[in-house]
């Protein structure tokens, strides 16, 4: 088992995980990464905050990837 640490970062700043979850595989990693930012999405909607914010995801050696999701903006009427 591998522990991951899922730092968050977004225009504020960089929010280091201090504690990390243990996987078996790096997909099981992806997963959790995608649902921590589908949840970070939900709150920031709910909270009408537009904002990047990315999930960098790392172990004790190195750093392994990072998912984001970008909020870009248009001035489109309907």
């Amino acid at each position: 088992m591998t522990r991951y640490y899922f730092d968050i970062r977004d225009d504020t700043g960089l929010y280091p995980d201090e504690e990390g979850l243990e996987f078996g595989t790096q997909r099981e990693a992806e997963m959790e990464a995608a649902h921590a930012l589908a949840d970070l999405a939900r709150d920031l909607a709910v909270a009408d905050q537009r904002r990047d914010v990315s999930v960098e995801v790392r172990t004790d050696a190195k750093r392994v990837f990072q998912a984001a999701l970008i909020v870009s903006g248009s001035n489109i009427k309907q």
